[in-house]
């Protein structure tokens, strides 16, 4: 990327750096606009080694999606080509980014001035309060806020209270209005407030947690509910390989969402170190000081001018 003599220099470092180790046989991943390749692709056919080169992307299509219901999506995605390792590394990362890094809004309190305790019962309701706190930790919510809200449900009975009765901010969106909360079979006002929160992973309620009345609820912010990966080999030699990715969804995001969150959480992980400045950092114990480096993320071109000099 950058210029066409960038580009021809750099594949002309990466054949050499081929050269000076000794390999029969390389393959260079080609990436950027025409002229950048075509200076990139001139450079290699000059040195006269066997190279295979490929100037194709890696890419990703989703080849099967389908609603299961409104709280169940289903996506399969192919991502491809890797060189033979590659795959490995990327699937394993991507699964736990699914499975641990994407956030989701939930319920995660509850507050009546009529609960007693959490295993108490109220005159006219069918369920327990347990029954109505799982009941809450069931709805299923799509939001783009941050930190904690307030919510509430107000109903007066006898019927049926659903996640439709529950009061949101306006830019909290409920995913499926049908889900039951509670069955009200007298003329009562069922009032509770709510909070509601973004996060990730889960978090499990401890006893310190329950405050002024109110009721935690055991919380599973993450929106997917499961990833499975498959990787096939293909190419002369089994060099390059594909994954196949599947990804199921509670129905706040889609696979396809899912996974462009995941992997942006991925990239943002790594962005740091590309700006990481040398720094010494002094230790001290008591058999002395021990300085430790943190070295700086070098350019690949950067690598292979190091590395020259070093054997010269």
């Amino acid at each position: 990327r950058g210029k066409p003599f960038a580009a021809q220099t750099a594949a002309g470092n990466a054949i050499r750096t081929v050269v000076d180790q000794g390999m029969q046989r390389a393959e260079v991943m080609i990436k950027g606009p025409g002229l950048e390749r075509d200076a990139a692709l001139r450079a290699i056919r000059r040195k006269k080694v066997t190279v295979s080169t490929s100037t194709r992307t890696l890419q990703w299509k989703c080849v099967e999606s389908r609603a299961n219901g409104k709280r169940l999506y289903y996506g399969r995605f192919i991502m491809s080509p890797f060189m033979k390792g590659q795959a490995d590394t990327i699937d394993i990362a991507i699964r736990r980014a699914l499975l641990g890094e994407i956030e989701g809004t939930c319920i995660t309190r509850a507050k009546s001035d009529k609960i007693p305790n959490e295993y108490s019962t109220i005159v006219g309701i069918q369920e327990s309060v347990h029954e109505i706190l799982m009941n809450l930790k069931e709805i299923v919510l799509r939001s783009n806020l941050y930190g904690t809200h307030d919510a509430s449900i107000c109903v007066k009975g006898p019927g049926y209270v659903t996640a439709q009765d529950i009061i949101l901010p306006s830019s909290v969106k409920i995913i499926d209005n049908t889900q039951h909360i509670a069955n009200l079979t007298e003329p009562i006002d069922f009032c509770i407030e709510l909070q509601i929160e973004r996060n990730r992973g889960y978090r499990i309620k401890t006893p310190n947690n329950f405050q002024d009345g109110s009721y935690p609820i055991d919380t599973v912010f993450i929106p997917v509910r499961n990833a499975n990966h498959s990787i096939h080999s293909y190419g002369n030699g089994n060099e390059k390989q594909e994954i196949f990715l599947e990804i199921w969804t509670n129905g706040s995001l889609t696979p396809k969402e899912a996974l462009q969150e995941a992997s942006r959480s991925l990239v943002d992980l790594f962005i740091p170190f590309l700006h990481v400045k040398e720094k010494n950092l002094h230790l001290e114990n008591n058999q002395g000081r021990v300085t430790l480096h943190l070295l700086t993320f070098f350019t690949f071109h950067d690598r292979l001018t190091k590395l020259r000099k070093n054997k010269k």
